[in-house]
Parts: structure tokens; sequence; C-alpha cells
């Protein structure tokens, strides 16, 4: 049968044209990538009703309770990493540390945080003054006596570097928020302040109402006690996880646990538990699913997974050879890095001399630069072969990466020839640096074999100059390395 049908379709195809034997085998991959969708969907359909209560318990129900806790967690750790930039901006210490003049700034600067993350809040209290400052300005000054202000003595205080807690807005009373408490340190580690940022309850419960409507499970947070912290639609009345109707026995269980899946009957039906415990807010995370709602939603898997086939089955056969001619051809723009050596590509250093020249106009740092070569490369690879000039490049590159820090940025340029970016180095500081790297080039010559091949470099030294494009900056610092090597081998000139 597979030989007559074999010979039908070599028939066939002889008599089109070269697009319509393209669209024909693209007709014929879409009907066999449908039947095998189909199938696959229908047989998986039926396995898994027929085995439901095995596969909700251990596989189903956890699968989906770590999907939803990577995502609950994605959103809830947002305001720990602003919170975390906010208390490690340089900026933001060093006006501390100044003696708080000119409040107007550190205001703008809690204000742009508030308005670029959407948070409802963002603040800083000073050790030093006790201010409490806002986007609006000084609201008030902490005190010990003060029982509302005990939350930032205890974050001060506390051995971890941020604390986060459910409490009423000290702004708005009425309004309820979860904040996150960043211990602000200065150069020597000493606490200077506390800051952080307000996310709603409401926003976070809104999360909750969102991830039930798309996994349909009830979502909700306990606390180690066994509180319910925050809840969606549906959960009940129920303000602890031992009021919880079939939950009592159980509660033991999950609250002894950082992560537990059990099931409890309750009105004729099976509920199935997965909990799982969200360290960063020491609270736990439960998912819960019902037996009669599962057979539902695994139809309407069903239907989706059937739509989706049927829409990868249709473009597949007409994207498939430019989507991999795209993808190979993307796949070699992205290649950052040379082969040989390991160090970024001409390609990737663009784009990190853009970044370096940002950071050092923020920062007011200088950025100095490094051009150098092998000394007599050509030599080397004649008496030595390209094996051995490949050896000598990728030593003195170990020796170089061994000597500079993880902030300085090692290009290959091009054969023998490599650039060093130094951030928060001036050119002074780039040639003691550069002295420091050809002596220990000189003193270590690279083994090959039997052989050991002294190796030497020239190098040019030059500083980035406000305004400067990389070009302009390239061709001062190539100067700068022609007139090393014009002046012999082992030296460094200075632009």
């Amino acid at each position: 049968m597979s030989s007559i049908i074999g010979a039908c379709l070599v028939t066939i195809l002889g008599e089109l044209p070269v697009w319509g034997k393209k669209l024909y085998f693209a007709i014929i991959l879409c009907v066999l990538l449908a039947v095998g969708f189909l199938t696959t969907s229908f047989v998986s359909f039926y396995v898994a009703r027929d085995s439901l209560e095995e596969q909700i318990s251990e596989s189903t129900l956890p699968l989906t309770s770590d999907n939803i806790y990577s995502e609950i967690q994605r959103d809830l750790l947002q305001p720990i990493f602003i919170s975390s930039l906010m208390a490690h901006d340089t900026f933001f210490r060093d006006w501390a540390l100044s003696g708080e003049t000119d409040p107007e700034r550190i205001t703008k600067y809690l204000a742009e945080i508030q308005s670029r993350y959407d948070t409802i809040t963002a603040y800083f209290i000073s050790e030093e003054t006790r201010n409490y400052y806002h986007p609006t300005g000084v609201i008030k000054q902490v005190s010990e006596d003060d029982p509302a202000d005990g939350w930032y003595f205890r974050a001060r205080d506390g051995k971890q570097p941020y604390e986060i807690n459910i409490d009423h807005d000290t702004v708005d009373r009425s309004r309820l928020s979860i904040f996150v408490n960043y211990q602000v340190r200065d150069y020597d580690g000493n606490v200077i302040g506390i800051t952080g940022v307000g996310l709603a309850v409401s926003s976070v419960t809104n999360l909750i109402e969102t991830y039930q409507a798309r996994y349909g499970r009830t979502i909700y947070f306990i606390d180690t006690e066994g509180h319910v912290t925050l809840r969606g639609s549906g959960f009940g009345d129920a303000h602890s996880l031992q009021e919880r109707p079939g939950m009592r026995t159980q509660a033991t269980k999950i609250l002894t646990s950082p992560g537990a899946s059990i099931s409890y009957e309750h009105g004729g039906h099976t509920y199935f538990v997965n909990s799982r415990l969200v360290p960063e807010f020491g609270w736990l995370l439960i998912v819960e699913q019902s037996d009669y709602s599962s057979d539902a939603r695994l139809q309407n898997t069903l239907f989706i997974n059937i739509a989706i086939s049927l829409l990868i089955t249709i473009v597949v056969g007409l994207i498939a050879f430019l989507t991999v001619r795209n993808y190979q051809k993307r796949l070699e723009e992205l290649a950052s890095r040379d082969k040989l050596t390991g160090t970024f590509n001409r390609q990737i250093f663009d784009m990190i001399f853009d970044q370096a020249v940002q950071t050092s106009k923020r920062q007011k740092a200088p950025l100095s630069v490094m051009c150098f070569d092998v000394d007599g490369f050509k030599a080397i690879n004649d008496g030595y072969g390209h094996p051995g000039g490949d050896a000598a490049l990728r030593e003195v590159l170990t020796m170089v990466r061994q000597n500079v820090q993880d902030s300085d940025v090692i290009c290959r340029w091009g054969g023998d020839e490599f650039v060093v970016l130094f951030p928060g180095k001036d050119r002074k500081e780039a040639m003691t640096k550069a002295r420091e790297l050809a002596d220990s080039v000189r003193n270590a010559p690279v083994r090959f074999g039997r052989d050991h091949i002294p190796v030497t470099i020239s190098a040019g030294i030059t500083e980035y100059r406000d305004g400067e494009d990389l070009d302009t900056l390239m061709a001062r610092v190539d100067n700068a390395l022609y007139t090393a090597k014009a002046s012999g081998r082992d030296h460094i000139s200075l632009s």
C-alpha cells in the first residue's frame, strides 16, 4: 500500500510546477501535522479523564501550582527589586550622607520612582534626622514613642536587609498596603535609614483574581499560623485554614511543611490542595482544585489544544523554511564572543561602550581605553605555526583577565589587537594598570609543547572625552598604539 501511495505521489508531483510541488508538500505536511496533533490531543484527553484523580494530585495540580507560584512571586517581588535599587543607589546614599541638604531632590526622586513603577507610595526615613520623606515632602518625624512607627525601628534593627509587612499607609490610614522596608547602608555598612515602596493590597488581590480565572483554581495566601492574608473571590468567609470546611484535619500538615500535596472530602466532592512557601513573604501559597471542575477544564484544554494545533498546522508549512533561515541568521547576529579567546567581539563592544559612556556621564566618572597587540605576532605564527599563535593569544588574554576588574571589558578588535575598557579610571590609572598587564605578560612565557614562547605586548592608552564617538576615540588610541610600536617592543604610549 505504501509503495502504491508513493508511486502516485511521484506521478502527481512530476506533473506539477515547482511552486505547485512546494504547495502540495506543504498541504501534506499540514495534514500529517493535523492528524498527529488531533490524535495526540484526543488520546491525551481520554487517558487523562480515565485517571483524573491521579493526574490532578500527582501531576496537573503541582505543575499548575508551580506556574502560579512563579508568576505570583515574579509580580510580588517587583517591589522588593525596586526597593533594593533605591537602597543601593549611590545618589540616594550620597544625598543622605551629605547632610540631607535640598530635600526637594529626594522628594523628586521618590516621585519619579512612584510614577515610573506605578507604586502607591515611595519613601525614605533618615536615621540621622528621623524625617519621613515622601513624594509630597517631609510628612513627619518617626518616634520610638509612637506605636505606629514601630515598623521603622523593627526594620532598622532587623538582621535581614528588608522586611515585608501589611499595614495602613502613613499618608492615608484608610488604605491597607503591602510595604517593602529596605535598609539603606552607608559605605561602611552602617544603617542610615529605611527606604521602600508600597503595593496596594487590592492590586495583589486583582492578580489572584487573574490567576484564578486563567487556571480555574482557588488561590489564596496564609501566614505560618494559618491566618488567611490574601484571597480572591469564591473563597468564602473563613479567616483561617482551620475554619475552612474540610481543611481542619489537614491544617497541621500544611502549616508544618514548606510544600505539601493533600486532598480532602467536602459536600460529596474531593478537593486537591497544593501548598508552596513563598520565603520572601513568609506566606504559604495555597492552590485548590475540585474534581467536578477538572473534567470541564480538561475539555477546555482539549479545545484550546485543537485550536492551537490547527493554527500551528496551517502556518508551519508556510513559514518553516523562513523560520529556520531567519533563526540561523539571528544566531549569527547574536554571537557576541570571540571563539578563540572568549572575549567580546566588536559588535557587542559597540553596545557596551555606549552603556559605559552613559554610566560615566551619570556618575561623572572617567572612562579610559587601552588598545594592545602582541609584539612580533607574525614571527610567532611563522615560528610555531598558527596553533602556537593561537596558544599565545589565549594565554595572553587569560593573564589579562586575571589582572583586570570584573567591571573592565575586554574585546578582540581584530587579529592580535585587543581593546580593554576601564570604567572609573582616568588615563593615568589606566596607564598604571597597562604597565601591570605588560609586566604580567612579559614574566609568564607561553608554554607550547616543550617550548616556552616569550611574549610581550605594546599598548596605547587614552581617556574618553565628553561628546566623543567610538570611532574618534579608537582613532586616538590607535595612534597611541602606533607610537608605542614605533618605539620598539614592550612599550606603552599615552595619548
